[in-house]
């Protein structure tokens, strides 16, 4: 019987502890770290916190009305214009300048921004509520995929703008009277945007979750007799959030569009009630004397929304663990 041959102080120290290993890190710490590496969506997230703020906090800050009517202050330039050109028609107490009728502009672009984010966000909440509800119908329960999916597909096939003109021209005037002109305006608004703009989100989670519902941890929950609500909700729905936070961004920047197209053709919110859109469309006719009234609220527009997209494109790298190590 041969001796055991004794362990060389080498493979001793391999062996010995060097005391408790890291924690595993988080997820959300990678989503995070991911998502700062993406210059582009951090810009485009600050951004979208600073004009919610402005337009949140600032009737606090800047408290001109909007809509009161200044004639001997009418038609006054905004002072970085006024003072390149060398005009003295401006005022510091108007440094965005006054319309034609002399109400305030930046009292204007705060409310307008107001109304048009408040249009956005509560559109979005709506197609994203509707898109999930039926994507995971569709997804979940076999019986129902055939008829939702025909019913998306004929959502998809409507021209979204006329049938959105027609929503209003049917339904103005009753909302308006129940509701108020602002009030039923905001309520038909949201609500024909949000019914018409669910479709793409629903096909995402419908994919989401045909692919999860035959994984191990759902058959394993199906096995003990867990009902097909309680996998919705404990399983499927955490599962299929980060596709859900995206299609939302992309949601948000389509209702904010589509809300101000709307104003623009003059039939969204009162006349006398500012939005981004509605400044548009009243400055066209003298954009060629005043074009800082386009300029304003058309770039307003355009780099919310483009914040926004980045931040829904910075939100799908860093949320999906395939383009995490990228």
């Amino acid at each position: 019987m041969t001796e055991p041959v004794p362990a060389s102080p080498a493979a001793i120290d391999a062996l010995a502890d060097d005391g408790p290993e890291a924690p595993p890190r988080s997820k959300w710490r990678d989503v995070w770290e991911q998502f700062t590496r993406h210059k582009g969506a951090v810009a485009g997230g600050a951004f979208l916190l600073f004009i919610t703020l402005a337009v949140i906090f600032g009737p606090w800050l800047w408290t001109l009305d909007p809509q009161e009517l200044d004639i001997r202050n009418k038609d006054l330039r905004p002072i970085y214009v006024g003072l390149w050109n060398g005009d003295a028609a401006v005022s510091w107490a108007h440094p965005f300048g006054t319309d034609n009728l002399g109400r305030d502009m930046l009292a204007q672009m705060i409310s307008g921004g107001r109304a048009s984010l408040a249009v956005g966000w509560a559109a979005m909440l709506l197609s994203v509520l509707i898109g999930t509800a039926i994507g995971v119908a569709a997804g979940f329960f076999r019986r129902l995929d055939g008829l939702l999916m025909r019913l998306t597909d004929l959502f998809l096939s409507l021209p979204i703008l006329p049938l959105l003109l027609v929503a209003v021209t049917l339904f103005r005037q009753p909302l308006r009277a129940n509701f108020g002109p602002e009030g039923g305006m905001f309520i038909l608004i949201v609500t024909v945007i949000g019914i018409t703009s669910w479709m793409p989100t629903a096909r995402i989670v419908r994919g989401d979750v045909l692919a999860l519902k035959e994984r191990e941890f759902v058959l394993a929950a199906r096995s003990i007799g867990t009902t097909s609500w309680k996998i919705i909700l404990r399983h499927l729905l955490p599962n299929v959030l980060s596709p859900i936070m995206v299609s939302a961004t992309l949601g948000l920047a389509t209702a904010i569009i589509t809300e101000s197209a709307l104003s623009f053709l003059g039939v969204g919110f009162p006349s006398d009630y500012p939005t981004w859109g509605k400044m548009l469309a009243d400055a066209v006719a003298r954009m060629v004397d005043f074009p800082e009234r386009v300029i304003l609220p058309g770039v307003a527009i355009s780099l919310t929304v483009l914040s926004v997209n980045y931040l829904g494109d910075g939100l799908r790298d860093a949320l999906d663990p395939r383009l995490r190590g990228r």
